[in-house]
């Protein structure tokens, strides 16, 4: 099979489409898809320089969520045949012409979503619902989405309005706080500037009773001003570093939590879990309309590293996905 491989750790330039490579076989329990398309993460990105290594036994090709025809049905599975259509989580190897994954990591596509845009889905939708889930964001209560034009923002900010949430964002300019107040924000706030200031106004100083942060620990100081008591902060990325100082007297205070998550080292029970609720919770939203698919930028496999590139601008709306 094809596949993207790297010639060392480093940029971009590292990536080349190779050929000749081994399939993987379906195993017990699993699923292989003949992939169409593989959605481009941040995470990607950190892999390709060596921050981010696969868990133990997973592929050491880039990619974690693709999109495909089953093309084989391992031992033991039920449900699915050879030819249905799929999404699937990976703990890695989507960038790749053949994915094998443990069936639970794989759904049919979305109400109405196609099959190379459905690549850009799962991986948000099971992050974004699965943590919202963990932590209880009610009808009524406010969430603050860091990022909120990238894909993750663009899921979670009409999910989390579907749910009767306010919902708060920061971003990078002018133009995307305005598709975030399209995609349902109440407000969006440019990080360039005094985002906790802007945030406090808004919500009459009382803060937010959850925040999806995608920084890490450049944000933490702010992030824990900026809950209400009771309020709970998800770390989901590290964008902004891994190590920072924490207020405990704050967190005190306000009775406030503060939780951290990593989907892709997930054991496959728990991640089998993230994806059925993404299914029962998200799937009936793209079929009434409340979720519809983000903007995506496409680009041929061959291109991996160019499309490493754009992300790394952080010009970008949406999702961007890679095509087989």
């Amino acid at each position: 099979m094809r596949a993207i491989t790297a010639a060392g750790l480093g940029g971009p330039e590292m990536l080349c489409l190779s050929d000749g490579l081994p399939s993987p076989e379906a195993g017990p329990g699993e699923l292989r898809l003949k992939v169409a398309a593989a959605g481009v993460n941040r995470a990607d990105l950190l892999q390709r320089r060596g921050f981010y290594p696969p868990p133990p036994g997973a592929s050491e090709i880039i990619g974690l969520e693709v999109s495909g025809t089953v093309d084989q049905v391992g031992a033991g599975v039920a449900g699915w045949a050879v030819g249905d259509t799929a999404v699937a989580l990976l703990a890695g190897g989507g960038y790749a012409e053949q994915a094998t994954a443990p069936a639970g990591q794989c759904a049919p596509l979305p109400p109405g979503v196609g099959l190379i845009e459905a690549a850009g889905v799962l991986e948000v939708a099971a992050t974004v619902v699965s943590n919202l889930k963990a932590v209880g964001l009610a009808a009524g209560e406010t969430l603050l989405v860091h990022g909120g034009a990238g894909g993750i923002g663009s899921f979670a900010i009409p999910y989390a309005r579907a749910l009767g949430a306010r919902v708060f964002a920061t971003v990078g300019s002018a133009a995307k706080a305005d598709y975030c107040r399209q995609l349902g924000a109440d407000d969006a706030f440019d990080y360039h500037g005094d985002w906790p200031a802007g945030l406090a106004a808004a919500t009459a100083g009382r803060g937010c009773d959850v925040i999806l942060d995608i920084m890490g620990a450049k944000y933490l100081y702010s992030n824990v001003a900026s809950l209400a008591r009771g309020g709970r902060l998800v770390v989901i990325g590290l964008q902004g570093g891994r190590r920072g100082a924490l207020d405990l007297n704050a967190l005190l205070s306000k009775n406030a939590l503060v939780t951290a998550t990593s989907l892709r080292f997930r054991p496959a029970a728990e991640k089998a879990a993230a994806v059925r609720a993404a299914v029962d919770r998200a799937w009936p939203l793209y079929a009434t309309g409340a979720l519809r698919l983000p903007p995506q930028r496409t680009f041929p496999v061959a291109q991996a590293g160019e499309a490493h590139s754009y992300l790394e601008t952080g010009s970008h709306v949406g999702k961007v996905i890679l095509v087989f």
